[in-house]
């Protein structure tokens, strides 16, 4: 009878080859036929497991290569420590070492994360509860959890690892940790320039030594990534301004034998600054060289600048790619005379062959319908190559807000060298928003906000939701209904019903309102891509409930029109916005244009406003803005304008260091313990005028979510018997404030000082607004 065996124990799978060659001619064994195949030492690992991995099967001829293939099977599934491998006659008897497996993993001394994020990172490598371990992959853990504090500037971080043995072959993991502090960044240094100051181009970093906010801003924890992005703020400075042979010699991070602060040393070569001697075009230009001449940025006798050169390859591209040259090749060539100081530049192009699109797929779009997709495509099938259109096509799929990225994949079709077809990949997001916020500001008080919204209902791109706010001054409750995409065309409508109920501000208080329900119906029509005409008509009634603190002139607006006046607001509007955020913009332009017509009902009125913004970004810190608004209402068919339609000055949004609301006309309230006293009820005409010059705060660096400002406002109400709204009227203010983009939303502080004021106005110094969805 044959009876031998052989195995391994502890081998890594690289030495495992050369310890079987070494070992086999001591136990082989004539090759035969397996009668029965057994497998002892298994506790959770499935037989099944084990006989799926074996190269052979009862009845099949055994050798001892198969032998081998078997251990190496079996050591590659990473569930054993210890395979052998036994011949009792014609019987194999696999016995197997189980390794232990994870029964829990635990943590202690951690404060700088939750333990789920943890997990995860370990997770990641292998390590968790229910796997197979081993000591090697402790050690692995434990690199990963200094990797993560690491990241974190947190290099004196120790981890000690704890095995515990439990109960059938299972083992608890424990990772004590001292976290230690963090490491700042003590001293940054840049040696070699001479064109500008250390200084000057350390503020061009968003890593720097700390300040007295940066517990907030975190600037001074090192990261490579941010590191790198410095170092390419940095190049880009010198490139910008002619220095065309700059380059960066070394970086040097020195951390401090106790690990909590370290030093960081950019070595750099500035070479000479070049100007622009000539630029001149080669290659093939489709017979279009004085268009493209008018694309080059790049101009003679100018400071070298590498924006200006990269603008210009992408521009020959992009026009290229308008007329079908998908793959277009640009080359500029620079020509360096070192001598003088000056570099020459040859474009040469190569716009190799005009191409059609076969067909464009759409991708990922798992609840979003196709055409909600590819109505917004602008670039058509079977027809040219156009960059121009593929790209406004993607910035259109963008901005419906559906999905969290939007990728065009162009690839050429295998054979045919004149076409491509085109993938657009989608990720989708949640476009539902069940919403319960509040809000706070001094003119409107304490605010509850809640709505339901679904931007995106069952797939089909449109729009539907509810919402109600209250404050102490307005109250609204609307429900809103949006079709994209009404006519084939791209025209939208939307509907809209509404319930409101409203007060002017003031001080003194009352119980009186102005209660509006109403519902309207608007379209939106593209004239252009970037201009929109909006057009709608609606009906509404407000009825001016009377109570304590009636101003006179609604009190007699109702004897005069009645209580309750209902209208049919026609309204026409038009907006285009190329802001680069509607949050924190820095440059751009913002425009509105609305009006309002009453053309029914017991009102006939003309109310219309206009709003300029303008965003100049002086550099990468300083930003200089301007806002304009005016507004213009009137009466029609010898009917007095409606009060409830007025406008409103003061405070902020308006004219800042006013309390909210309080400039212009005034009445006098006609009942109650505040009779006689006089209340701001707007007026028809309004204009508000602000400048504002935008910077870092104070020891944020260059985070734009953190912002001071210094600002001028001028502005006021007029009312129509205001014969004539005289500039010598104007309020005027100075003054500065804060805006914090924080975690439960915008916040905006103004301290102002009212320059220009008048007898009776209410000053409010400091004003504030806190409020979002949380």
């Amino acid at each position: 009878m044959k009876k031998n065996s052989f195995g391994l124990r502890g081998l890594t799978l690289s030495a495992l080859a050369t310890a079987l060659l070494s070992a086999l001619p001591a136990w082989a064994v004539d090759p035969f036929t397996l009668r029965d195949i057994r497998v002892e030492g298994l506790q959770r690992v499935e037989p099944g497991t084990v006989f799926a991995s074996l190269p052979f099967r009862i009845g099949d001829q055994y050798s001892d290569d198969k032998g081998t293939t078997a251990i190496r099977s079996l050591f590659g599934l990473g569930l054993f420590s210890d395979v052998r491998l036994q011949i009792n006659g014609d019987v194999l008897v696999v016995i197997v070492e189980e390794r232990p497996t994870v029964a829990d993993v635990s943590f202690s001394g951690v404060k700088e994360f939750e333990a789920d994020v943890l997990k995860k990172a370990l997770r990641d490598i292998g390590l968790a509860d229910g796997r197979p371990f081993d000591k090697a992959l402790a050690d692995r853990a434990e690199q990963e959890l200094k990797r993560q504090y690491i990241n974190r500037s947190m290099y004196a971080a120790q981890v000690v690892t704890t095995v515990t043995p439990g109960e059938r072959n299972r083992v608890n993991l424990n990772f004590s940790v001292v976290e230690g502090d963090v490491a700042k960044i003590r001293e940054i240094r840049i040696v070699g320039n001479r064109a500008f100051s250390e200084s000057t181009l350390r503020n061009l970093f968003d890593l720097d030594t700390g300040g007295w906010l940066s517990w907030y801003t975190k600037s001074d924890r090192y990261s490579r990534a941010k590191l790198n992005a410095d170092i390419e703020t940095l190049r880009s400075y010198y490139l910008t301004r002619g220095y065309l042979e700059f380059r960066i010699d070394s970086t040097q991070v020195a951390i401090a034998p106790d690990k909590e602060s370290m030093s960081i040393t950019l070595n750099i070569t500035e070479g000479d600054r070049y100007v622009v001697k000539s630029v001149a075009l080669e290659g093939e230009y489709l017979g279009r060289e004085e268009e493209f001449k008018s694309l080059v940025t790049l101009r003679a006798g100018e400071a070298y600048n590498a924006e200006d050169e990269a603008s210009t390859v992408k521009a020959f591209t992009d026009f290229f790619g308008a007329f079908g040259y998908a793959f277009a090749q640009v080359e500029p060539t620079r020509d360096i005379d070192r001598v003088n100081k000056q570099v020459s530049f040859v474009l040469r192009a190569q716009p190799a062959r005009r191409v059609y699109v076969r067909r464009i797929n759409v991708e990922g779009n798992n609840r979003t319908r196709d055409e909600v997709i590819r109505r917004e495509f602008r670039q058509l099938e079977s027809a040219w190559y156009d960059s121009d259109r593929i790209r406004l096509s993607r910035d259109r799929v963008d901005r419906l807000g559906f999905f969290t990225s939007v990728e065009v994949d162009t690839q050429p079709v295998p054979g045919t060298p004149d076409q491509v077809d085109m993938t657009v990949t989608v990720a989708e997001k949640p476009t539902g928003n069940l919403t319960l916020g509040a809000g706070y500001s001094q003119a409107e008080k304490l605010s509850i906000i809640a709505g339901i919204r679904q931007e995106n209902v069952f797939g089909s791109g449109n729009y539907l939701g509810v919402d109600v706010n209250t404050s102490d001054y307005n109250r609204q409750i609307v429900v809103s209904t949006v079709d994209p995409y009404f006519t084939a065309d791209g025209i939208s409508r939307s509907f809209d019903a509404y319930y409101r109920t409203t007060r002017p501000y003031t001080e003194q208080g009352g119980d009186y309102r102005l209660v509006t329900p109403g519902m309207s119906i608007k379209f939106g029509i593209p004239f252009t891509e970037q201009d929109t005409v909006f057009f709608g008509i609606g009906v509404e009634q407000t009825k001016i409930e009377p109570g304590n603190g009636l101003p006179l002139a609604y009190q007699q607006y109702s004897d005069t029109f009645g209580a309750s006046s209902t209208s049919l607001p026609l309204t026409v509007g038009w907006s285009r916005d190329g802001r680069d955020s509607a949050l924190v913009p820095t440059q751009g332009r913002l425009q509105r244009f609305n009006t309002e017509l009453g053309v029914g009902g017991d009102t006939r009125y003309l109310k219309a406003s206009y709003q300029f913004q303008q965003y100049i970004p002086l550099n990468k810190q300083y930003t200089l803005a301007f806002n304009g608004e005016l507004g213009y209402g009137k009466g029609l068919g010898g009917r007095a304008y409606p009060l409830f339609k007025n406008f409103y000055g003061g405070g902020l949004g308006s004219v800042r260091g006013f309390d909210q609301g309080t400039l212009g006309p005034v009445s006098p309230i006609t009942s109650g313990v505040q009779a006689g006293e006089l209340v701001n009820i707007g007026g028809n005409r309004s204009i508000a005028l602000s400048a504002e010059f935008i910077a870092p705060f104070p020891g944020a660096g260059n985070d734009r979510t953190l912002r001071m400002f210094g600002f001028v406002d001028v502005g006021n109400v007029y009312g129509e018997n205001d014969t004539r709204a005289n500039a010598r009227d104007l309020r005027a203010s100075v003054g500065v404030g804060l805006s914090w983009i924080s975690p439960v939303g915008p916040l905006r502080f103004a301290i102002a000082n009212p320059i220009r004021k008048f007898p009776g106005d209410r000053i409010q110094k400091f004003q504030f607004q806190i409020g979002t969805s949380f």
